[in-house]
């Protein structure tokens, strides 16, 4: 990983176009090959980034670019689409690589690790017609806990939690994000699964489009006797 503190502007153009005005960000040029700019500020999300199999070249300034005070341009292209992030570099602050190795990945709560594991067991619960793709789907910013596809072929980002708050939704959010960025998946619809999701969460994954599925985990792993129920 390399990790750069630089004062630059960013272009990101593509899908959508969107720029960054001359600030000093953290730059982050990951081994997969994404690239992130951060803020220092936003908790964990990045103001913009490109995910792999994108290439990054880095250039010296035409005479405009040098006039304003540029020293070096970074231009990440995404190796399926014609989206590109262009980081024009005033001045590096800091500069640092190391190689960090194989990471073993996220040990989650056992809950929500078994809660994970019944869902891709029992994916109807989601509505029927649904077919399981595969658990942990790797993304440059994190695994996706279960994807899956629709009866009608649509693919299906599901986070799942115990207890379902705004994090939760913001979290799968970002994922959503990411993933409608490959042409090959978008585009893709997302599903918070958890035992109890609060209210405020549930209100603003409704504003986001993104479906509430509460989950037994009783029930799921055969514990609970659904049909003598009085309520």
């Amino acid at each position: 990983m390399r990790v750069v503190i630089a004062t630059c502007s960013v272009d990101y153009s593509g899908r959508l176009d969107a720029h960054l005005p001359l600030a000093t960000r953290l730059l982050m040029v990951k081994a997969d090959g994404s690239v992130l700019v951060h803020s220092d500020g936003g908790s964990y999300k990045p103001l913009n980034w490109m995910s792999p199999p994108c290439r990054l070249a880095v250039a010296e300034p035409d005479d405009t670019d040098a006039g304003q005070g540029v020293r070096e341009v970074w231009t990440v292209q995404n190796a399926k689409s014609d989206d590109r992030l262009v980081v024009r570099i005033h001045e590096i602050v800091a500069d640092h690589s190391a190689e960090l190795g194989v990471d073993p990945g996220l040990v989650k709560d056992g809950v929500e690790a078994h809660l994970q594991k019944l869902l891709a067991e029992q994916i109807d619960l989601l509505g029927p017609g649904h077919q399981l793709v595969r658990r942990e789907y790797p993304t440059a910013i994190g695994p996706v806990d279960i994807m899956a596809k629709d009866p009608s072929g649509v693919s299906v980002a599901v986070e799942i939690k115990r207890r379902g708050d705004i994090d939760g939704v913001e979290q799968l959010t970002r994922y959503l994000e990411l993933l409608n960025r490959d042409p090959l998946l978008a585009p893709v619809r997302g599903v918070f699964a958890a035992q109890e999701i609060k209210p405020q969460a549930r209100v603003l994954a409704t504003d986001r489009d993104i479906r509430c599925v509460l989950l037994d985990y009783d029930a799921m792993r055969g514990l609970d006797d659904v049909e003598s129920r009085l309520f």
